[in-house]
């Protein structure tokens, strides 16, 4: 049996945001079909910069805190107990507009991590449509 804390994985911080990768090769739990990790965004910031995940997808669900989620230059409200999907190639971020933490769950298939990432910093959250 494989179990892990969040608590006992480092956590790195990044652009708008913390991440600990809690099933990762590597890296706490080492599955085989899927990555995951714990975000936290403060409030006030936003994960930058934009991105897509080129050969997967990735599922987000807010477990604490409210924002909005930028995909593909249409944003949403998001709140605890949303669940987000950002299929390949979208172009996405969150923003944490509320005025508490934001904690956030991803989860990655087939597994990814930040090596996989294509970044896409010309793109702005304001841009986005409501």
């Amino acid at each position: 049996m494989k179990i892990i804390s969040e608590n006992d994985v480092p956590e790195k911080a990044m652009p708008g945001r913390f991440l600990r990768w809690v099933a990762d090769k590597g890296v706490g739990l080492d599955p085989e079909f899927c990555s995951c990790c714990v975000m936290r965004v403060q409030p006030g910031e936003t994960v930058r910069p934009a991105h897509c995940h080129p050969d997967g997808e990735e599922l987000i669900y807010i477990i604490h805190g409210e924002g909005k989620v930028y995909i593909d230059g249409i944003i949403q409200p998001i709140k605890e107990g949303t669940a987000v999907l950002f299929e390949k190639g979208s172009i996405h971020m969150v923003r944490n507009s509320g005025s508490e933490e934001m904690k956030v769950i991803c989860f990655f298939a087939p597994p990814s991590n930040l090596d996989a990432y294509e970044f896409h910093p010309e793109v702005e959250f304001e841009g986005g449509k409501e």
